[in-house]
């Protein structure tokens, strides 16, 4: 894919990496090499990566994830998982009464011990897979004070990132518009949110739509980050998703560089 030029400074908070080669799904998938070469040809300067999913705790995979994106133009964020059911059913709140910490699951002193290692920038959440963290470890990422992301979507909607997230004062960045996949209604509802919560922010991969990306970006231009979803989309698209909006150059100068670096130190100049 050829390489872009487009004279913005692009960072990027949405960007997964796998440890572990015999899990990719096809070669190359997820691997640092590819993922910082599809970023030169974006001109994406630096990004955050997390894990891919585990099924029985990230302690190993964080580690790994740290490891990888050392000397390389990306931070890590370790992946939080937790024993309650993110359902807002009355059969989620039946079985979260009973819902007990498993040893392989996130601790409050895992949040600690992350929070206090250099090689972790913030934290990655997707309670509708990973399941959602107690009231303990809620907390403690609150008193650590550093950003989190969070998997959006039909499972997990916008209205639940409010209930169980934008009650703590800590920055919370909304993946996907809290709408994957592609769910417009809840894409709205997401930059309604932006209205009420000072500390919240959305970022842009799998979005697609123009209309709530405009909107959001016209509307809250302090509170839009860039996010390219590799290494399911590749980043050249994800840019060009947002060069080719209808909003003013320096509303993208700050979705590309400036929001991200406002909420996440690490990527700043």
């Amino acid at each position: 894919m050829l390489e872009l030029e487009h004279g913005f400074r692009v960072v990027d908070v949405h960007a997964r990496l796998e440890p572990e080669a015999s899990r990719r799904p096809r070669e190359g998938m997820g691997e640092p090499e590819r993922l910082e070469r599809e970023m030169h040809q974006a001109g994406v300067v630096r990004a955050v990566a997390y894990s891919d999913y585990r099924e029985q705790g990230y302690l190993k995979a964080n580690n790994a994830v740290a490891r990888m994106t050392v000397g390389r133009p990306m931070v890590a964020f370790a992946r939080v998982d937790g024993a309650r059911d993110p359902g807002a059913g009355a059969g989620s709140r039946l079985r979260n009464i009973t819902a007990s910490r498993e040893e392989y699951h996130t601790s409050p002193e895992d949040i600690e011990q992350y929070a206090y290692d250099d090689r972790f920038v913030g934290f990655k959440l997707h309670p509708a897979r990973d399941g959602l963290p107690d009231e303990a470890v809620l907390e403690e990422l609150a008193a650590v004070d550093k950003p989190i992301l969070v998997h959006g979507g039909e499972e997990f909607p916008p209205s639940a990132v409010e209930e169980h997230f934008l009650q703590y004062d800590l920055p919370v960045i909304v993946g996907h518009f809290g709408a994957h996949p592609l769910r417009r209604d809840l894409m709205h509802e997401s930059i309604d949110l932006l209205e009420q919560y000072d500390q919240c922010y959305l970022e842009t991969s799998a979005v697609r739509y123009r209309d709530p990306l405009e909107r959001a970006i016209m509307e809250h231009p302090d509170r839009v980050c860039f996010g390219s979803g590799a290494p399911n989309v590749h980043p050249n698209v994800a840019v060009m998703e947002i060069l080719t909006l209808d909003v003013p150059e320096d509303a993208m100068k700050k979705v590309f560089s400036n929001n991200p670096a406002r909420v996440i130190e690490e990527l700043a100049p």
